[in-house]
């Protein structure tokens, strides 16, 4: 009999798959599907690997670079989105261009360049690194600052106070970005904040579900590769309330000692994170003991983001794509 026996499995609403994800992964499906593999991407599509992988298998070539982009080729912008350096690079070659960029994401780049128009200059939170906080600060040569925690909000010096507003990368945790935010607001006090927030709303609602899901479990499991920033955070929420959170790539990531002595385990994935990968850990759980799995109450999240032009399988589209 497994040491397990009689563990429950909680499953978060809503997890996984958020809609900019959902169409970053069909905007390079359908590429290939109308023009044939290679397909290229800048970057990855989506920061999962089983995503990565399947895409790569179906035709898609991941890359950095531009340079290893051949002449005439299709290329896919990231979910993350570019810089205009990126853009305007990809033009001067030449290539055929999707851009799969979160309309979440795009937004937040059309809220500074509209600003900046204006004279703004721009504090952003979020990660160094992270392709899509490269993307966002690259829509400027200069005047946005970059802050990961309250301590660096003390250390930049703006050119000027009088006309200075705010940004988000959209996946972060909820309660960070608002102790930054917070600390900008107590040291600039004029700043002009986001009429919405821009962290996104499904990375605002699988960490909600965190929040409801970690007091009933004694260990909580995020699906979600290590490269994902909203997956971290969903973990992070559950260990800041005092609930052991782990990430799993996938179910052969799943230590049968994490659930030593517990009843119930909370199952969620980020939003890059798919389903499958989901079922997979759940079969893993139930070979170590699991004996049900009950999905929390949530609300189903119903945004679907519209295609780039080009991509549309329209009926003249199909009627084509049929012919001899």
């Amino acid at each position: 009999m497994s040491q397990h026996a009689g563990l429950e499995v909680l499953l978060a609403e809503p997890r996984g798959f958020c809609a900019g994800v959902d169409r970053a992964i069909e905007i390079v499906e359908r590429a290939l599907a109308k023009f044939g593999a290679p397909i290229y991407v800048r970057h990855e599509i989506v920061h999962n690997t089983y995503v990565v992988n399947d895409l790569k298998a179906k035709g898609a070539i991941f890359i950095e670079e531009l340079d290893d982009v051949p002449k005439g080729a299709t290329l896919v912008f990231s979910a993350h989105g570019v810089s205009l350096a990126v853009q305007h690079e990809a033009a001067a070659r030449g290539f055929r261009v999707f851009d799969a960029t979160c309309p979440l994401v795009t937004k937040v780049h059309v809220e500074v360049a509209k600003l900046a128009k204006e004279g703004y200059e721009f504090i952003m939170i979020g990660h160094k690194g992270h392709p899509e906080v490269e993307g966002t600060m690259g829509q400027l040569d200069s005047g946005i600052h970059l802050v990961e925690d309250v301590a660096d909000v003390a250390r930049i010096q703006p050119a000027q106070t009088e006309k200075l507003a705010v940004v988000t990368q959209t996946t972060l945790s909820v309660d960070d970005a608002a102790a930054i935010a917070a600390a900008i607001e107590a040291r600039f006090p004029s700043v002009r904040k986001p009429k919405q927030q821009d962290i996104c709303y499904a990375t605002q609602n699988r960490q909600d579900a965190v929040k409801l899901m970690s007091p009933k479990v004694d260990v909580v499991v995020v699906v979600g590769s290590p490269t994902s920033s909203n997956s971290n955070r969903l973990a992070e929420v559950a260990r800041k309330l005092g609930t052991p959170g782990y990430m799993v790539d996938n179910a052969d990531d799943v230590q049968p000692q994490w659930f030593a002595g517990c009843q119930r385990v909370g199952l969620t994935a980020g939003a890059s994170a798919p389903e499958i990968l989901v079922n997979q850990v759940i079969e893993r759980l139930k070979a170590l003991g699991a004996v049900s799995v009950q999905r929390m109450p949530g609300d189903p999240e119903s945004v679907k983001f519209p295609l780039p032009k080009g991509l549309r399988l329209d009926q003249n589209e199909n009627e084509n794509s049929h012919a001899p």
